[in-house]
């Protein structure tokens, strides 16, 4: 019986030491966190005083050279090609519409480049050269990409876009195409592989405080022309598809706009404007604010790359892709689970946003 009271005892005795542990465990998890999100908060708010003060003087110093130029002096103020033709300029708008858990929709005017790769001496900073795009798409033909350049010190490209083209004979035919996106503020950068005819891709990157990592998008886009349009949907198991974005653009004749450090200007500030403007009227309208994935689910990615093989591989389960427990037994062809890389995921730390 003595033994017994004294086993209860430290059986007793090592739950409290075990409880106090986990305790102390928990409350220094939730310390760190709470702590690396308000550096994130500092590095944000030092960031937009930073490129606030480098954009302002670098603005005075592109129009003091073209008030220059207008007397006589030639000074070039920058270009995003290094050669003739490189760059073709597109004004259009970008359409967003969420319909559920409320309505939301807004729209605003943009300006892309659409540079030819294959025509610059190096590639554009922060992005794929032609001869990487090629490795990664196996295309053989010309890479374009479609990008917002950086103006006056700041870069802000939520989608940048890679148009692979195959060579077949005399004739080049779009064949695949490379997304880059961007998620601000966080300064993460997915890009992966799509058909731009029409794909379902697995979410990969949190891309709104205002959306789970549930579902799957579907991009579309056409072969750039005189017109350029690209399409992407959300789909959700819960919401079914319940938000669209769209890009419609129109080429414009570079002759009228000799400049493009000029014709680009301000262009990535008014797009992060616009993005934490329409954040804030989700707020405002009660939309739940949802922290970043790696708080509470360090294998996002993970999870992110085997929700694309299941979705691939099982196209009747398109809905139930987040179920990471699912068995692979109910796959058609179960060998596909394992060879189902074709987006080829690939995850980097962009540029903040606001550097």
């Amino acid at each position: 019986m003595k033994w017994r009271s004294n086993h209860r005892h430290v059986s007793r005795e090592y739950y409290f030491v075990h409880l106090d542990h986990t305790i102390k465990v928990s409350n220094k998890n939730s310390k760190s966190k709470r702590e690396s999100k308000e550096m994130e908060v500092f590095y944000l708010l030092c960031s937009i005083l930073s490129t606030s003060i480098t954009s302002f003087f670098l603005s005075l110093n592109l129009h003091f050279h073209l008030l220059l130029r207008r007397f006589g002096f030639h000074l070039e103020t920058g270009r995003a090609g290094d050669g003739e033709g490189s760059v073709s300029l597109y004004e259009g708008t970008v359409f967003h519409e969420r319909r559920r858990p409320v309505h939301h929709s807004f729209r605003y005017p943009v300006r892309y480049a659409l540079i030819d790769l294959d025509s610059l001496i190096s590639a554009p900073y922060d992005h794929l050269s032609a001869h990487q795009a090629r490795q990664i798409s196996g295309t053989t033909g010309p890479v374009f990409l479609l990008t917002i350049p950086p103006s006056v010190g700041y870069v802000q490209n939520p989608l940048s876009l890679y148009y692979c083209y195959d060579t077949e004979g005399s004739s080049q035919n779009l064949k695949k195409c490379i997304a880059e996106v961007t998620n601000t503020p966080w300064g993460e950068r997915v890009s992966f592989l799509f058909n731009p005819n029409s794909d379902v891709v697995a979410k990969s990157l949190h891309v709104s405080p205002f959306m789970d990592m549930l579902g799957n998008w579907t991009m579309k886009t056409n072969t750039p022309g005189d017109n350029l349009f690209v399409t992407i949907s959300v789909n959700h198991p819960k919401h079914g598809e319940y938000f669209s974005a769209s890009l419609m653009a129109k080429r414009v004749s570079s002759s009228m706009h000799t400049d493009l450090a000029l014709f680009f200007w301000l262009m990535p500030h008014k797009v992060a404007l616009w993005i934490y403007w329409q954040a804030l009227k989700l707020w405002w309208k009660g939309v739940p604010f949802l922290q970043h994935p790696r708080y509470y689910n360090p294998r996002y990615r993970e999870d992110a790359i085997l929700s694309d093989e299941k979705l691939h591989c099982c196209p009747a389960f398109a809905f139930e892709m987040q179920n990471n427990q699912q068995d692979r037994e109910h796959c058609s062809n179960p060998a596909d689970y394992s060879t189902s890389r074709h987006h080829g995921f690939t995850w980097r730390d962009a540029k903040w946003p606001w550097c």
